[in-house]
């Protein structure tokens, strides 16, 4: 009844595919998506995706931000969780800690909070992103 390869290129769709909130766009609530999330307006909520966000120049996030990987340009009230590469702008501004296995930072780039970075520390787990590795695990690590 269901063509293995239509399944397939479904999937590969959906995890390809941006969902885009517009300038003009308030949204109060969570985002979670297995696709790339770009903002460019305002947000009251965690946003959540497998893959990568992007919060542009404009962007107001009040909440935490969870993806493989982010490009911050805009501001974020609360903490980012990146298993991956997190990428600050210049004229990003990060109000909250942070939590990844990469950080790039370009100059003017503003951040008040603690980093933690390594694979132990944004590596998930159950579903969530761990928030930090215990001792046992950074001994045998």
């Amino acid at each position: 009844m269901f063509n293995k390869q239509e399944d397939k290129k479904s999937v590969a769709d959906m995890v390809s595919s941006s969902n885009v909130i517009s300038k003009e766009t308030l949204i109060k609530g969570d985002i979670k998506a297995q696709g790339n999330i770009r903002i460019e307006g305002k947000v009251e909520g965690t946003l959540d995706s497998q893959n990568k966000i992007v919060i542009g120049d404009s962007a107001l996030v009040i909440g935490n931000v969870r993806a493989e990987e982010a490009e911050i340009s805009g501001r974020i009230e609360g903490e980012i969780h990146c298993t991956g590469v997190l990428f600050l702008k210049k004229t990003a501004v990060i109000e909250g800690n942070i939590y990844t296995q990469k950080l790039v930072v370009e100059n003017g780039a503003v951040f008040n909070g603690k980093c933690q970075m390594g694979e132990a520390i944004a590596k998930p787990l159950n579903g969530k992103v761990k928030r930090e590795a215990s001792e046992k695990e950074l001994i045998s690590g």
